[in-house]
């Protein structure tokens, strides 16, 4: 059976009779204390560059499927395949590390570790989304976090933010859960919030992502 339309979305019972669709992605999220670490790095970024559209630290992820807009009633028949699937799942050590840019307009850092074992589960997790019958963009993965995006015409924050991120060397966590998220509220001009829909263990993961 189908959840409700607020358990879907997240939002209040009058924003549900207007949200009939939401934005959904399937993502891994590092530990509080790798954000953390990463934060502590883009201080001198952040206080050179306030004008960049600095995405919140709550929001950091590693996007292993982006599904698009769809409609609020396809999101829960995918739950319970996603499930099964992170209970076949064994933890991906991972480390953030360095920076770049996409285009000169969006800030990354990116992802070093067992980027075999998180490509495999990208594959695995795409796949399973096809075969519930959802479309959705094939991308490439590029295993990355988006920090901010440059305001139009000025780039070159962006590329001086990343270079300035060059020598970044994270610690390494363990990726134990995997996050089913949406972002239908918070658009317009402003930056966009996420939130979990639904996140699941992997096999013999503890809970939320550990550090080492």
């Amino acid at each position: 059976m189908n959840e409700p339309l607020e358990a879907v979305t997240g939002t209040s019972a009058d924003e549900c009779v207007r949200a009939t669709t939401t934005r959904v992605f399937l993502a891994l999220a590092p530990p509080d204390g790798a954000k953390e670490e990463l934060a502590r790095a883009l201080r001198p970024a952040y206080d050179a560059y306030p004008h960049l559209r600095w995405n919140r630290i709550e929001d950091w992820h590693i996007t292993l499927a982006f599904l698009g807009e769809l409609p609020v009633t396809a999101v829960p028949p995918l739950m319970s395949p996603l499930a099964a699937l992170a209970t076949r799942q064994a933890p991906l050590r991972l480390a953030l590390h360095g920076g770049g840019h996409f285009d000169e307009r969006v800030l990354w850092t990116g992802v070093t570790g067992d980027l075999e074992g998180l490509h495999r589960l990208a594959i695995d997790v795409r796949a399973l989304v096809r075969e519930c019958g959802v479309a959705f963009p094939d991308r490439p993965l590029r295993p990355h976090l988006t920090l901010a995006r440059s305001r139009r015409g000025d780039q070159a924050a962006t590329v001086e933010a990343a270079a300035g991120l060059a020598g970044f060397a994270g610690r390494s966590w363990e990726a134990g859960r995997l996050h089913l998220v949406g972002s239908n509220i918070g658009r317009g001009p402003g930056p966009i919030h996420y939130r979990d829909i639904e996140a699941w263990d992997f096999r013999g993961g503890a809970g939320p992502e550990k550090e080492r």
